[in-house]
This record gives structure tokens, sequence and C-alpha cells, in this order.
């Protein structure tokens, strides 16, 4: 169990899994705040949406934070270079999460109609950029970063901020914001009822077919336009963490290997077919919760088709490929990883325990009498 090869792997499966329950949970409730301006035609509407998400979205941020913590712990290199590498783009994502709780608390202070309507835009930029800049720095981490290490190991990113707005990039930054909008979609079906959930399930059939179709086309896209990444010298799992001790070469159509040798592997991306399928077999027989299992099973799929991928990168390096990080040269050292281990397997049950306990007592629906007789209410 303690064997360093199966400690990296284990926490390389420990940041997938972060990463999935962020968009799952902070997916439905940043993809309910992109489409509250769009089918909350009223403010009576506006407030229903809000109050689906506002005693629960703090709690889904959690998830963030601990995707955050695990990288910074786990995987020290893949810290240093995405956090120094997307500065700016991550202090965007950071002056749009801020909007998010100054939104919720202050929309409902007075009752001016300007006054909400400049909330609820601010409430739409923190549901809509995030996403967006989360699928950006995906499809630049398939491509490749431009990054190199000095013979001290000291990292320089030789980028731009608009260079990473690339045309792949983009393509799976649309991914992902349909792919959190469909979440929001279904999240909101669950939730709502009346016209508003009739518009919420139109918006769920609309955002789950564009994002099928965007990720088959960014499927075809990696498989035939986008350089992969490829070990040319023999790797020891259990080596040390310094990524400047192997050979990597860059080749067309590379992200496919992972599925020749291991066949069963297709199930992952087959997963994301497989949830939209269901997302929208659910709007089509009025099972709400079905079409939101779906979509969660969706973007469990897509998430997990770029990890199978780019299985043991981490980050590709696209000024020096040998310099690229993987799962077997970026971590932390292996008595850090069985300390984080043992914590992880004591209070993260404690976690989806206590999660799971606040989803069930705030069950129901959020109904226009009953927002409208709390006055606590968003």
């Amino acid at each position: 169990m303690f064997d360093y090869e199966i400690l990296r792997l284990i926490w390389w499966a420990i940041l997938g899994v972060l990463l999935m329950g962020f968009a799952i949970t902070d997916g439905f409730d940043m993809g309910a705040m992109f489409l509250m301006p769009l089918i909350g035609r009223s403010d009576a509407e506006r407030r229903i949406i809000i109050n689906t998400v506002g005693p629960v979205w703090e709690g889904n941020q959690v998830w963030l934070i601990l995707g955050g913590g695990a990288i910074f712990a786990a995987w020290p290199y893949l810290y240093a270079v995405a956090f120094s590498g997307f500065y700016l783009a991550m202090f965007v994502v950071l002056c749009s999460l801020i909007l998010r709780p100054v939104g919720f608390k202050f929309r409902s202070k007075m009752p001016g109609s300007s006054w909400r309507t400049i909330w609820d835009w601010c409430l739409f930029i923190g549901g809509t950029v995030p996403p967006v800049i989360f699928g950006v720095a995906f499809g630049n981490a398939l491509q490749g970063v431009p990054f190199v290490f000095d013979e001290t190991l000291r990292m320089t990113y030789q980028g731009t901020l608009f260079g990473l707005l690339n045309p792949f990039a983009l393509l799976c930054g649309a991914i992902s914001l349909g792919m959190f909008v469909a979440q929001g979609a279904s999240w909101l079906a669950v939730k709502i009822e009346g016209v508003v959930e009739r518009r919420a399930r139109m918006a769920s059939v609309i955002s789950i077919i564009v994002v099928l179709v965007l990720f088959a086309i960014g499927g075809f896209w990696a498989a035939q336009g986008i350089e992969g990444y490829r070990f040319i010298s023999v790797v020891n799992p259990n080596g040390p963490s310094n990524p400047m001790l192997k050979e990597v070469t860059r080749m067309a159509g590379v992200w496919m290997d992972n599925y020749g040798r291991l066949p069963a592997s297709m199930l992952v991306p087959a997963l994301a077919f497989l949830g939209g399928a269901m997302a929208l077999m659910g709007v089509a027989v009025r099972k709400p919760l079905m079409s939101f299992i779906g979509t969660s099973l969706l973007q469990i799929g897509v998430i997990g088709t770029a990890g199978v991928s780019m299985f043991p990168f981490l980050l590709p390096s696209s000024a020096d490929p040998n310099a690229s990080l993987t799962v077997w040269d970026a971590s932390s050292s292996r008595n850090t990883l069985i300390t984080m281990t043992i914590v992880t397997v004591v209070f993260l049950p404690v976690v989806l325990v206590y999660t799971s306990w606040v989803y069930y007592v705030l069950r129901g629906k959020v109904t226009t009498e009953l927002v409208k007789q709390n006055d606590n209410s968003y």
C-alpha cells in the first residue's frame, strides 16, 4: 500500500476525484447562476433560482479548495508551474469568484430593480468565467504549456495570458461551460416547479447536445491535430521527483496511446455519451433526478477522458518536452504522501457524510410562496 508508485497513483486518482467533485457540485451552482438572468424573466423567478443554490454554494466550493490544497501538498511542481504560469488567468478567476459572495449577500438588501439587476449580472459573471478558464487551462495542458527548468530546477514560464486563448483551448472552455450549464439546468429542474422548470429543461437539452457535439469534435481534434507527449527513455515509477531525469518527444495522435494499451479505458469517454443520453432521457420522461445523475456522469466522463488520455503526464512542457511534469517525477516525498493518504482516509468520509446530510435536510422544491414567506431568503 505504501509503495511509492502506488501512492503516486492514489494521489493522481484523488486529484481526479476532487476535480470531478468540484465539477458536479460547484458546477450546478455556477451553471444555475449562468442561467439565472436568462431563464428568470422576473425578480420572483430569479429569487427562486438563487435560493436553490444559496444555502449550499459555499459548501460546494470546498471541493475547489481541497483540489488546490491537494495540488500544493501532493504535486508541488504542478502547483508551482500552474499557479505561476497561469497567474493572470487565476487572478481573473479569483475576481469572478469574489463577485459570488457579495452578489448573494447584497442582491436583496434593496428592492430596486436596477440594484438587483447589477448583482444578477455579477452572479452571472461569477458563474461563467471560472468554468471557461478552467476549461481553457485543460485545453492548454493537453497541448503543453511553455515552461522550462534550469539546472537548479527553477521554473521559467515563457507564455502570455493571451497565448492561452488558442482555438483548441477555447473549444475546451466552451465544453467546460456547457457541462456546468447542463448541470445547473438539471439541478434547477430538480428544485423548481412551473414555467421556470420548463425553461430549465429546455436549456438542459440544448446544453447537453452542444457539449456532446463539442466533446466529439475535441476528441477528433486531439487524435488528429494535437501533438501529444510520449516517453523515449525508461522511467522509474519509484524514482526521485526530478522532472529533468527523462526524455520526452512530441508526436501527433499520441494522446490515443493509452486507449490502445488498455482498451477498457474506452469506457471513460463512453461514459460521457452514456451520461448525456441518460440526461436527455430524463428530460424526455420528466425525471429530473435522472437527468441530474446523467449530467454528473457526463462531467465525470469528460474529465476522466482528459486524465486517461494524458496519463502519466500531468502538465507537459511545449518549450522543453523533457521538463514535462508526470505522475512519476512531480510528486511530494513518499512520507508526505503516506501522511496525506492517512488523513484523507480519516477525514474524507466525514466530509462526504455531512455534505450528504446537508443536502438531505435541504431536499424539496423551492417555490414562490416559500421565498416570499422567508424574509431571510436571497
